[in-house]
């Protein structure tokens, strides 16, 4: 008996400790200085942007480190060219974003491009996922979006060059206007988390820059 009690007593004390180093990590990454360290480096990969406009995409890359955080070590795709490019440039930043990465996600954070994940089924997952998290961050129903996260519509209304379009309307990715852009409201449609169906040929080989996890 004794040694049950003092099991549980472990048990506890160390989902005690778990609870308390994520909320630790989650509160560092909404208090991290992004705009400080990267907004001179954006301001000179895109010099197109105005001052608030790259405000929009550093406040997009720190919601998108709070989704890696939330997703632990599954894949995480990146829906958003703009905000890749500022992802790229904190990397460059070598001994900022290995501390950062050790405070936040307690490991590095690598960046893997889309077209160098394992499979097709691995991207189609990890934007997925993105989708799911993105949707729950800002009250959106995943599966009946009313309009897209911010991660998903930065590219479109920023008008970036190469960017990622989505589209709300399924038919008007395939068929409408100039016949760009990738089908948002299937992405939600899959069962279970990073599940695959019928909706991945909606969006091509992922619709995302580059994934996040090991």
């Amino acid at each position: 008996m004794k040694f049950l009690i003092g099991g549980l007593l472990l048990l506890g004390a160390w989902l005690l400790w778990r609870r308390w180093r994520q909320s630790a990590q989650a509160r560092y990454i909404a208090n991290f200085p992004l705009h400080n360290l990267l907004d001179r480096r954006l301001a000179a990969r895109r010099p197109e942007l105005d001052a608030a406009q790259r405000t929009a995409v550093l406040d997009a890359l720190r919601d998108y480190f709070i989704f890696c955080h939330q997703a632990g070590r599954r894949m995480l795709a990146m829906p958003s060219q703009a905000v890749d490019d500022a992802w790229h440039e904190f990397i460059l930043f070598t001994r900022q974003y290995d501390s950062f990465c050790r405070h936040a996600f307690g490991r590095f954070l690598h960046h893997t491009p889309a077209e160098a994940m394992s499979s097709p089924t691995q991207a189609s997952n990890g934007i997925k996922r993105a989708w799911r998290l993105a949707c729950r961050h800002e009250g959106i129903n995943p599966r009946q979006p009313e309009r897209l996260p911010r991660l998903f519509a930065l590219d479109a209304t920023l008008g970036i060059a190469g960017g990622f379009v989505y589209q709300l309307d399924c038919m008007a990715a395939r068929h409408g206007g100039d016949g760009t852009g990738y089908c948002a409201s299937h992405i939600g449609c899959g069962g279970g988390d990073g599940g695959s169906d019928s909706s991945s040929g909606d969006f091509g080989d992922g619709g995302g820059g580059g994934c996040g996890g090991d």
